[in-house]
């Protein structure tokens, strides 16, 4: 909860529960804590992803459901630049540790071994590289060119399970730092794309999924494969 950029209530999930049961009583205790009633909200923000699917869903359907209620527009914000923000902007709620790095690289478990990933210019805020789900050691081979002799910050939970990783391949230049929680981030930057028109209705709200839905590759693995000494013409017929 956030009075343009100052904080009235952060309040941390209870990550023992879904989302689906501690949504709404998270978002009623964070109103109290800020002694705010809902109808004096005037903008919500929400973090569109990347992440777990399931989570993306119901994050993003409790916050529309809340806007069509109050009658509020709302703005998107995907959870890597609100990683990028903790150093870009540090605020007392963000690791304010002073860096010489480059570059800023969010770092987020992506299950599976994997990472969602992006790279960000920390002198113009600059996205470098798209956002990626890839394996880190193949991802950081393909940015080699923009990471040789750079130092960059790897900020994410992503970043503390894979920092012996990080060290070496950085050779000392490459830092990791540990996250704080985003709802700051996501409602100064929510702020931030409301006063440039960027907020809208809950309906224009898109998920960052980066990649296809497990349930989707699943049912491609299942399809039959293509015979490759069996081909059909136009008309139908075996050639």
């Amino acid at each position: 909860m956030a009075d343009g950029d100052r904080m009235l209530a952060v309040l941390a999930g209870d990550e023992s529960r879904t989302h689906g049961e501690r949504l709404p009583g998270e978002i009623a205790r964070a109103l109290d804590q800020a002694g705010i009633a809902r109808e004096r909200i005037d903008l919500l923000a929400v973090a569109t992803g990347p992440g777990a699917f399931t989570g993306l869903r119901i994050g993003l359907a409790a916050m529309q459901g809340l806007a069509m209620t109050l009658n509020k527009p709302v703005a998107g914000v995907s959870a890597l630049d609100a990683l990028a923000e903790q150093v870009l902007q540090p605020t007392a709620h963000a690791n304010s540790e002073r860096s010489e790095a480059e570059i800023i690289a969010p770092w987020m478990d992506a299950q599976r071994g994997d990472v969602f990933a992006t790279l960000i210019d920390r002198r113009s805020g600059a996205t470098l590289e798209a956002p990626a789900a890839a394996n880190p050691i193949a991802l950081l081979e393909s940015w080699r060119s923009h990471l040789a002799n750079r130092r960059v910050i790897f900020i994410g939970d992503a970043a503390i399970r894979d920092g012996a990783l990080i060290e070496q391949a950085g050779a000392g230049l490459w830092e990791t730092r540990v996250p704080s929680p985003l709802a700051p981030q996501i409602a100064i930057i929510g702020r931030r794309r409301a006063e440039k028109g960027e907020a809208g209705p809950p309906h224009a709200l898109e998920p960052i999924y980066v990649r296809r839905p497990d349930a989707e590759i699943e049912r491609d693995n299942r399809r039959p494969k293509a015979d490759p000494e069996r081909n059909v013409d136009s008309e139908g017929g075996d050639r």
